[in-house]
């Protein structure tokens, strides 16, 4: 069921480390979704990204998307999507952003490479940012022990590895 705040965990969970998937809206309507890095701070989803991209022209086109933040290790998936309202962040403010974005999925040695973090810096010259109007989550070792009795996490073999 969707909701419109996060309760502590959902928030920690939107703190670590995942590749999330964001959907915008192409012009003949149907759904562009991509793989991007994140930053979830003080409510809202910041992407890092060209203003070539077709996600960039889609959200500046079309104001709005989702993103969703999954892990998927077998019995413990879990996830929140949020969907809302976008704007497009550049000059100095974008830069800022991306320098964190980039920080926290590349190693201090990687953003002072001057062949890998400058390469980010100049490619991403744009931040999307998502303010959610809704969230959904799921939890499935809370579903597991609601609805099977922690049977699929604690029965090995039930749950099969992904590939």
């Amino acid at each position: 069921m969707p909701t419109r705040t996060l309760d502590s965990s959902l928030q920690k969970f939107l703190q670590g480390r995942h590749i999330a998937s964001l959907g915008t809206e192409n012009a003949d309507g149907s759904i562009h979704l991509t793989a991007v890095w994140y930053l979830f701070e003080s409510g809202s989803l910041f992407i890092a990204t060209s203003s070539k991209t077709q996600k960039a022209r889609n959200v500046a086109a079309r104001p709005k998307a989702s993103l969703m933040v999954d892990a998927r290790k077998p019995g413990t998936e879990r996830g929140v999507t949020a969907a809302g309202r976008v704007d497009v962040l550049s000059g100095e403010q974008s830069k800022e952003i991306n320098l964190r974005i980039h920080s926290r999925y590349l190693s201090a040695a990687a953003i002072s490479d001057p062949h890998v973090g400058a390469v980010f810096a100049s490619f991403d010259d744009v931040t999307i940012r998502l303010t959610p109007v809704s969230w959904f989550s799921w939890d499935m070792a809370v579903l597991d022990a609601q609805a099977f009795g922690g049977r699929l996490g604690g029965t090995p073999g039930y749950m099969l590895p992904l590939d």
